[in-house]
């Protein structure tokens, strides 16, 4: 069963950074690597993806300050938050997609302004 397991939310001042991890329990085989949130009272929205080859889709809340990469000899993918906002505060969920759906725990992450 594919498991993935997500670090390195926390509590950040505005305008400083954090660097999301997504450590999936199988070789990657293929499929897309994504980074959903989600806030309190809202929907969970997508933040980013980054496909098998590489080629990689930004929301538009994010781009400029945001970048996602993989490494796939460590079946890990990253998510790196430059700049953040208030409006970044939410739990970050990793997803694998791959025939299904596979969803991480989540990770919280808080900036304070």
């Amino acid at each position: 069963q594919v498991q993935l397991v997500e670090s390195g939310g926390g509590l950040v001042q505005a305008g400083g950074s954090l660097r999301l991890s997504c450590v999936v329990s199988t070789a990657f085989r293929g499929g897309a690597m994504s980074w959903y949130r989600q806030a309190p009272g809202k929907q969970r929205e997508l933040v980013a993806t980054i496909t098998s080859v590489g080629t990689t889709n930004l929301a538009d809340s994010i781009k400029g300050r945001f970048s996602i990469f993989r490494d796939n000899a460590k079946t890990t993918v990253y998510l790196q938050m430059n700049s953040l906002k208030s409006e970044d505060t939410a739990t970050y969920y990793c997803n694998y997609y791959f025939g299904r759906a596979y969803w991480g725990q989540g990770t919280q992450v808080t900036v304070s302004s």
